[in-house]
């Protein structure tokens, strides 16, 4: 049996490349994966912060600020995204407007 902890994602495939991160408080962030631990602890180089609406802190903007390298703590980490091969659609649950 091996000791060494698997992580829960495999992200060595995006290792280089560029993925969008949600953190836990809503902050939003894009940057280049340089690393990873089993924790999820994230090393993102490049990285670009979007910038929420103050008026309403769920809604994020066109607003952006540069960060550069950084690290994400695994337990912040809830959602990792590829920016390659993927689009933005519209809501297909949101009801249209007459």
């Amino acid at each position: 049996m091996s000791s060494k902890k698997e992580t829960v994602l495999d992200l060595g495939k995006y290792i280089d490349k560029s993925i969008r991160v949600k953190l836990s408080g809503g902050r939003e962030v894009l940057g280049i994966l340089k690393g990873y631990d089993q924790l999820l602890n994230l090393v993102l180089d490049e990285t670009t912060e979007f910038l929420r609406d103050p008026e309403d802190p769920l809604r994020i903007t066109d607003q952006t600020r540069p960060l550069g390298l950084i690290v994400c703590r695994g337990t912040a980490v809830m959602l990792c995204s590829p920016t390659d091969g993927t689009e933005e659609i519209a809501n297909p649950f949101l009801a249209a407007e007459d």
